[in-house]
This record gives structure tokens, sequence and C-alpha cells, in this order.
């Protein structure tokens, strides 16, 4: 069975951490639903959650299949499946900016979910388009720029906050870190013959119930999600969703193709730490599992994940992904969401997205040409803005207030640049991948490639894709034409460097007529 799976001892670290991870936006998801927009529990567990577990597992089938295909094309038995999963951010998305809103303002959580459901499915269809664009991507953008853009995510988007939640409950989160120093940092692990990720679970666990960070209570309310649930189609409710979720179509181009490209990050990754996959077949793998899990009930689309590099490290093979999507299938079926959300604490696995952050950013430095490491810090930028700027949204919104109430005068008296975080901070994984771009080819001296990212830089900072909260013609008209301003000097840097070329070939020639006729 083992040998079927392409199961490795290392897969049972790498299970164990991606389930964790699988599981954190379960929980996420289904919590949101219940408690923020009101969604019976009920009908999240029995309705939406079976879907939701079999996107994945379709998912989870994909990505082991890649890697098995890879594995009999190479010849090679160290090969790495990818890892994937819901897409958080789509989680965040749909909820607040598509359910929640037409929930309130209809009075109809059932209809808000209908219009989710087209939201996903259009979003899907515009994710395959990466299908198609992919592989002449990964061509154009220089890997350098694609790795430090998914470091600049890993680091602040998912091991920042992680991080912080941990300090919050250092008792538990503390001797997790220190496992995961020693058994994945370190060459000579704890307790060897048991699985880390079941170790640092199992550790974590106990510590939060030793001392009195869980509760009972949840436990016996999760109880009462158990049950048996299995997918129903629900083709009437999705067409009856698309045509409103039209509406909707300004958050789901960007989030869109900014899957796909987190996806196409995550594939020249893998290619990096020596598993070069097919773009186009990853990227259908991705859309397709999406639309079925529309059909079947599931608003959220899947996605690759971020952490390759780090499951490979640790001798990970192909079948964890597979594994973990059917565990997420059989969880979602019987409705064991609730009950495992009160056995096992979030700080247990905060330090596993922890470590999958980190290892990715190191992965981006191992990988850059020292000629080009400035590319890597200029990248974390957008992404440093990006995680600021929600911070100070979060805390006006806590505070019953938002940036307007309180005045960009007053923001910047405090020496809080807010119009700076909004700029740099909106549409952060396109703006680091077009910042290092530049970079990147000012320092091969490819004036041509600078000219032709300043003007797609200005083009999408005009209709809103970058550096705006809301998409738009006459966006930031100001750093529209501060990008034209940086094509025109590579422009000129172009007719200086090809001039030089000129020059130089004709005193060649010039040098080398006399040497002939000699």
């Amino acid at each position: 069975m083992s040998e079927l799976l392409g199961w490795k001892k290392g897969d049972w670290g790498a299970y164990f951490g991606l389930l964790a991870n699988n599981l954190t936006n379960f929980f996420t998801m289904s919590g949101l639903l219940i408690f923020a927009v009101g969604m019976p529990a009920e009908f999240v567990y029995r309705r939406i959650a079976p879907g939701f577990g079999l996107a994945l597992f379709l998912a989870g089938f994909f990505y082991w299949y890649a890697g098995k295909n890879l594995m009999k094309k190479t010849g090679r038995t160290d090969v790495t499946a990818l890892p994937s999963g819901p897409s958080a951010p789509s989680i965040f998305l749909v909820i607040f900016l598509v359910i929640m809103p037409i929930a309130r303002e209809t009075g109809d959580v059932m209809y808000a979910w209908k219009v989710a459901l087209g939201w996903c499915f259009l979003e899907a269809l515009i994710e395959l388009s990466g299908a198609f664009v992919g592989d002449w991507l990964r061509k154009i953008i220089p890997r350098s720029v694609l790795l430090s853009c998914l470091a600049g995510l890993g680091l602040l988007l998912l091991a920042m906050n992680p991080i912080l939640q941990s300090f919050e409950a250092p008792y538990v989160a503390f001797v997790v870190l220190a496992i995961i120093f020693i058994n994945w940092f370190g060459k000579k692990p704890i307790l060897p013959k048991i699985p880390t990720g079941f170790l640092i679970l199992a550790v974590g666990t106990i510590l939060a119930w030793a001392f009195g960070q869980m509760d009972f209570a949840a436990v016996v309310a999760g109880a009462d999600t158990l049950g048996f649930s299995y997918p129903i189609l629900q083709i009437k409710e999705l067409f009856e969703g698309i045509p409103p979720a039209a509406l909707f179509l300004v958050s789901a181009i960007p989030l869109g193709v900014t899957n796909f490209i987190f996806t196409l990050e995550n594939i020249e990754s893998a290619a990096a730490a020596g598993d070069d996959f097919n773009v186009r077949n990853i990227m259908l793998a991705n859309g397709f599992s999406s639309i079925i899990g529309c059909f079947f009930g599931n608003p959220f689309p899947t996605t690759v994940y971020i952490g390759h590099p780090g499951w490979k490290s640790i001798g990970a093979g192909i079948g964890y992904t597979l594994v973990t999507g059917f565990t997420m299938f059989i969880i979602s079926l019987f409705g064991l969401g609730g009950i495992l959300l009160g056995i096992i604490p979030l700080s247990a696995v905060f330090p596993i997205l922890f470590y999958v952050g980190i290892v990715v950013a190191v992965q981006a430095v191992n990988e850059t040409p020292k000629a080009e490491m400035a590319a890597v810090f200029v990248c974390l930028f957008p992404w440093i803005a990006n995680w600021a700027l929600t911070l100070v949204n979060n805390t006006l919104t806590a505070a019953g207030t938002n940036a307007a109430g309180v005045g960009l005068a007053a923001f910047t008296d405090a020496g809080v640049y807010h119009k700076g975080l909004v700029a740099l901070g909106s549409g952060a994984p396109l703006s680091s991948i077009l910042w290092g771009c530049l970079v990147v080819f000012s320092v091969r001296s490819k004036s041509s490639a600078g000219i032709i990212t300043a003007l797609v830089s200005a083009a999408l900072t005009y209709t809103g894709v970058i550096h705006s909260v809301s998409v738009g013609l006459n966006q930031q008209f100001g750093i529209t034409i501060g990008y034209l301003l940086i094509a025109g000097l590579f422009v000129y840097k172009y007719v200086v460097d090809k001039k030089e070329v000129v020059e130089k070939e004709e005193a060649d020639t010039a040098t080398a007529i006399p040497n002939q006729s000699a």
C-alpha cells in the first residue's frame, strides 16, 4: 500500500503539518460562517463542508498523480508532491465581501451562499486562464523574483501572525517551536521514531489541556456536529448565484489572477528544490477541483500551498498530499471538524506555519544569485506594507472607526504614513513581482524588459489592480506617472547602452581591418 501511494517516512511529518494547516483553514471557514455570518451550524457542516472536503480530496489526488507522473518521467524516487488546500485569502474575501454584506442587506444567508457559489465558479474560470499563460509568465519573470515574492508571502502572511499568536500562548507554542528547531532545522531529532508532525500536535495538545487553555465544553459542543453527510449536487443553486455574482467580478478577477500567480511561484519553488512540475496540468487541477467543489456547495476555491521546500527538507514523498486530502474529506463527511476544534489547540498549529514560512524565505536567499540579492528584500516591502495595512485597518475597526474618521493628517502627525501603506500594500502579490523585476532587469542591464515592466506597472496602477483598494479607471494618477517616468529612464538607458554597443562594434571593426591587411 505504501509503495502504491509513494509513501515515505518523511510523509508522516508532512502529513501532520499539512493536515494542521488545512484544519486551521477549515476551522476558520466554519467558525466565520457560523459565528460572524450567522449561518446555521447544521447547514455549514452538512451542506458546505462535504463539498469543501471533496474539493480538497480532488486537489490532493491531482497533485499526488502529478507527483507519480514526475517520478515515472524522471525515474527518481525522491519526488515531493505539491501541498494543497483551501485558499486562505479567498475564505476571508468570500465571507466578508460577498456572503456577509448580502446576508445583512437581504436577511437571507442562503441567497448569500448561492451568490458565493457563483463567485467561486467565476473566480475558478479566471484561475483556469493561468493554465494557458503560466508557462509564458514563468519564462519572462526571473526565478529570483518569483521566489522572493513567495518569501514575502511566507514571512508576512504565513509566518508573522502565527509567531505573534505563539507569544500569546508561550507555555504551548514555545515547546512546539523548540521541537521544530531541533527536529526539522537540526540534524539530531528528539524521539526520531515518532513522526515530528504528530509529535508537535500531541505535545501541544497535552500542554494546552494541562495549562487550562482548553475547555471540555467545546468538545461537547463539537460532538453535536457529528453525523454522516455526503456531498449534494447544488447545480440549481450555483446557476442561480452566477448572475448576481457577476457584480463581484471586481474582487474575483484580482483574486483569480493572484491565485494563479501564487501557483506559478510555488511551481517555481518546487522546481528550484528539484521537482519540475507541468505548469498547465497543475493550474488545470486547481481550477477544476474548485469548480467541482462549487457544484457540491463549496464557495471557497482550492490552491497550491506554499511549503513544498519545507516538506521536501524533511524527506516527504508524494503520498502525504493525497492522504491529507482524503483525511479532510472524511472529517467533512462525518462532521468531525467541531470536535477536533475542541480537542486540538491552534497554538500547537501556529508554529508549523511559522516553520513553512521561514523555509520558503531561506530558499529565496539560497536560490538567488548574489548580484540579484537586493531583489529579495525589495520584494518584501509590498508584503510588509500589506501586513501593516491590515493590522492598522483591523485595529481601527475594533475601535469602531476607520481611516477616514481619523484623518490622514492625524496619521502623519503620529508617524504613520497611511496613504503610503494603502498604495504599497494594495495588490502586493503583483506589485512585489513588478518591483523585483525592475531590480533584476536593472542588475542584468535589460533595459527593454525594464521598459515593459514599468509600462505594465503603470497600466495596472491606472486600472486599480495594484496600489488601490478597488479596481477602476484613473486610480492613483501620481503613481501611474511615476511608473511612466521610470519607463522613460529605461528608454534613455536603452539608447545609451545601444550606442555604446554600436561604438564598440565600430571600434572593433576599425581595429580588425588593418590586422587583416597585414
